[in-house]
């Protein structure tokens, strides 16, 4: 009996290795489902988390280019404001000319005023006149209007200004148009 028994133990072993066998592909499927599962809700979060991206960025370049015309638009808004304190000042010494009709009064204002718009253009924004009268000709600061030979000059010379100069930080924004004085031709 020992033998009837010992292959019906082996019988049950197979039969439950075969089990287990055949009970591991369902495993394995349900397994995998749960993956595929997993995975699809990854995709589907980081999917979200693209599209909340997508759009902040897109708030964000939207954002900028209203702050780029903004700034565009209202850059000049300082010097504009320095400027109405000119016209200001042109409007006093129109009204003063216009109550006293005295010409000196209101050529003295115009000259006060002119002063005071350079200084204040020139202080607090690096704009600079120039005026160069005999000055040595600089092409890179002087556009040459007219030119004449003169035997007091040893080099090409600015003789007379017929429109001022300006610089702006150093660098030269509207040239002097000029008269020259050029040194006789030695023929």
């Amino acid at each position: 009996m020992k033998k009837g028994t010992e292959e019906e133990k082996k019988e049950q072993e197979l039969q439950q290795e075969k089990e287990a066998k055949a009970e591991k592909p369902v495993d394995e499927v349900a397994e995998l489902k749960e993956q595929i599962q997993k995975l699809e809700a990854e995709k589907a979060e980081m999917k979200d988390q693209f599209l909340r991206k997508a759009a902040d960025f897109d708030n964000f370049r939207k954002r900028l280019i209203r702050d780029k015309e903004d700034a565009v638009s209202f850059a000049n808004t300082s010097l504009l404001t320095d400027l109405i304190d000119v016209l200001d000042d042109f409007e006093r010494a129109e009204e003063a000319a216009r109550k006293s009709k005295d010409f000196e009064t209101l050529a003295n204002g115009v000259d006060l005023i002119e002063k005071r718009l350079l200084g204040l253009l020139e202080k607090k924004w690096g704009l600079t006149k120039y005026v160069p009268v005999n000055e040595a000709f600089d092409p890179e600061k002087h556009e040459a209007l007219m030119m004449t030979e003169s035997p007091d000059v040893k080099e090409a010379t600015v003789a007379e200004v017929f429109q001022n100069g300006y610089i702006l930080h150093g660098r030269v924004i509207r040239h002097a148009k000029v008269k020259v004085s050029m040194p006789p031709k030695n023929s």
